[in-house]
């Protein structure tokens, strides 16, 4: 188990424009290697655009090499942004003191006057969003055995953050742009921007609604009540995601067609999971351990969160510990349906209950959603430093 904790010293508040308040935390992190502004400036060669990798809501992503020769992603807040300082702080604050075969690893931070700046390790092969769902762009053939480890690693980092750290962690951001993969695609969990701490003794945690739509646990999404069966619903649309080798919304598939996860439980009815299958594998899987897959991702994306299994359970269903064929599977949770955006012949309804815009994912050349409904606020995650691809590629 991995306790770890917040040591922050007061210092004078520095000039930046923030809240005295966040100036005092920001000025005194402790709990993590301190870069010199001038070493990552050298590092990205000025901040240099060629070196730009990715770009969000509160500022820009670099590649870059440091002192040691290490190559880096260098993840610089806009100084405008008392958000993203805020989601700065949550991201060292959590993931600082942590260490995970499937998590990003943060090698430092810079806090040098204006400037908040956090140093991630570079990894090489993009996210699952550029890669595996980006269509044509990328190189790599993601065969079954590859997706098979994805699908198992991403459980086994977030079974950790679930039940193994304390206190335990809720990411609240799990989508294909949060997931990043090493050189040996292995995938590491990214992006903590958005995390919150869950202590064991609580049901749940009231909060102000973050994430991205279309892995929005509907339950979470309508009462802004938090537990770790959000993430829990999160990875199950990733999970048909990897699957299926589509994002878990297309407007340009036909009306019944543009839902993964309302199509994976009409074939799940029909016995027809594996026609839901990534035709670019080409056949080469098995069928009943495919289906097996798919049927996890249904358990965890059940309408009803009690029903869903812990993480950990997931990874055991994943590694045939578990049987799933055991488990009897409800139907899933369906935010539109909810919240009474889309008619029964799949057309989306004129009306304003929802109101949905569309920003560019950095890197990652689709659009993902954030949307506002009777007071309900949802976003994409502060800064994604997600979908790191090489512009010399």
């Amino acid at each position: 188990m991995t306790c770890f904790p917040f040591s922050f010293r007061k210092k004078r508040a520095s000039s930046a424009v923030q809240t005295p308040e966040i100036d005092d935390e920001v000025s005194g992190i402790q709990n993590t290697f301190m870069y010199p502004y001038r070493e990552l400036r050298m590092a990205t060669e000025n901040f240099s655009t060629a070196n730009k990798i990715g770009e969000g809501g509160f500022g820009s992503v670099y590649k870059g090499r440091l002192r040691d020769g290490t190559m880096a992603a260098i993840k610089v807040l806009s100084a405008e942004s008392n958000q993203g300082v805020r989601e700065f702080l949550t991201e060292i604050n959590l993931i600082a003191e942590i260490e995970h075969d499937n998590l990003v690893k943060l090698h430092g931070c810079c806090v040098e006057g204006h400037h908040r700046i956090l140093v991630y390790g570079y990894l090489e092969n993009n996210s699952l969003a550029q890669t595996l769902l980006g269509g044509s762009s990328s190189s790599i053939q993601f065969n079954w055995q590859m997706r098979t480890r994805i699908c198992i690693g991403v459980a086994q980092g977030l079974a950790f953050l679930h039940e193994e750290v304390q206190p335990h962690i809720v990411h609240r951001d799990i989508k294909a742009s949060n997931i990043l993969l090493d050189r040996d695609l292995r995938p590491k969990i990214s992006d903590f921007g958005l995390a919150k701490l869950f202590p064991s003794n609580q049901t749940h945690i009231s909060t102000q609604v973050a994430g991205t739509a279309g892995y929005l646990a509907p339950e979470y999404a309508i009462r802004g009540q938090l537990t770790r069966k959000a993430d829990i619903y999160s990875y199950g649309v990733l999970l048909l995601e990897i699957i299926s080798g589509r994002s878990n919304t297309n407007r340009r598939l036909p009306p019944e067609e543009q839902y993964l996860l309302e199509r994976a439980w009409k074939l799940y009815e029909k016995g027809e999971l594996a026609s839901l299958v990534d035709t670019l594998m080409n056949g080469s899987y098995d069928v009943e351990e495919v289906c097996r897959y798919m049927k996890i991702g249904l358990c965890c994306t059940q309408d009803k969160p009690k029903l869903r299994p812990s993480m950990s359970k997931v990874v055991q269903m994943l590694m045939g510990e578990i049987d799933v064929n055991d488990t009897k599977i409800s139907r899933p949770g369906l935010l539109y349906e909810l919240m009474g955006i889309k008619d029964k012949k799949g057309h989306r309804n004129s009306s304003d209950t929802m109101n949905t815009t569309f920003s560019e994912s950095s890197g990652s050349g689709k659009p993902e959603a954030s949307f506002s409904s009777s007071g309900m606020t949802t976003s994409y995650a502060a800064m994604t430093f997600n979908s790191i691809y090489d512009r010399s590629n």
